[in-house]
């Protein structure tokens, strides 16, 4: 951990360190990125400070790890889910091929206007984080006193919203709610739970003016690997797989590893 740490720090500090030389050389460089705008922070002198060096490494650094092992494991549990239910599987693949061809080499470029087009693989995607949310738990400070029900919250505490478990309640999503069914997101997430006013029990990114700021990004790099997986891929699951989700890390992992068999189409 301490070298991955190592190494992340020197690659952002190098990309840093090449994008602060073209500024000083007059060149035309684009703030229209999340590097750009943090560095357009850090040299700013507004009444409000600015973000040094160091923050605009570590602003860089959280966006990377925070979207790099999530996003990959909700991909693992997608293959996982997608091995055991191959009709699903099949359904995700077509529309693949559809939107964006069958020729790997002469097919439509993997974009964002394709990749929105991708219902099933959305519904699938949902319905993964809804049973298998990379993080397992929320936790909010309460800022003012808050009345709950017959519960009071004081000012100062941590609560803990447990994404898992609200996930999986039979009052909200059904009798099937253990059950892997993507069909239930087909109108959209506001219409996935059993009561239109219960829509805030799926969480996966957040909610509030809290929620991830990521999640629209993550969505499309899901969308993207997974695009790319089913057009040259079919999988299943080997006879060693054992099916033990890991409770112990902040992100729900497979605990022996997915150990998946390949195809080539």
């Amino acid at each position: 951990m301490k070298q991955a740490h190592k190494e992340i720090q020197e690659a952002t500090q190098e990309i840093i360190n090449k994008r602060e030389k073209a500024m000083r050389m007059g060149e035309v460089v684009s703030n229209n990125d999340l590097l750009g705008l943090l560095m357009e922070s850090n040299n700013s002198s507004g009444k409000n400070g600015n973000m040094t060096l160091e923050d605009v490494i570590e602003e860089c650094k959280l966006f990377y790890f925070a979207g790099q092992e999530t996003t990959s494991t909700v991909l693992v549990w997608t293959m996982i889910l997608l091995s055991k239910y191959p009709v699903w599987q099949e359904r995700a693949r077509q529309e693949v091929l559809h939107v964006f061809g069958t020729d790997i080499v002469s097919a439509t470029p993997l974009d964002s206007s394709g990749l929105s087009q991708l219902k099933t693989m959305t519904m699938i995607l949902h319905e993964v984080m809804r049973l298998y949310p990379p993080i397992m738990q929320l936790t909010r400070a309460i800022e003012r006193e808050t009345k709950m029900g017959d519960f009071v919250l004081p000012t100062g505490i941590q609560v803990a919203l447990p994404t898992i478990l609200v996930h999986k309640d039979p009052e909200i999503w059904g009798s099937d709610a253990g059950e892997f069914n993507p069909e239930r997101f087909v109108d959209g997430i506001s219409k996935a739970t059993k009561n239109p006013n219960q829509q805030g029990a799926y969480f996966p990114f957040g909610w509030g003016p809290r929620i991830c700021i990521g999640q629209n990004f993550a969505l499309m790099e899901a969308k993207m690997a997974l695009a790319i997986i089913l057009k040259r891929f079919s999988f299943e699951l080997a006879p060693s797989y054992a099916h033990a989700p890991s409770t112990e890390a902040p992100i729900l992992q497979p605990q022996f590893g997915a150990r998946l068999i390949l195809h080539k189409l």
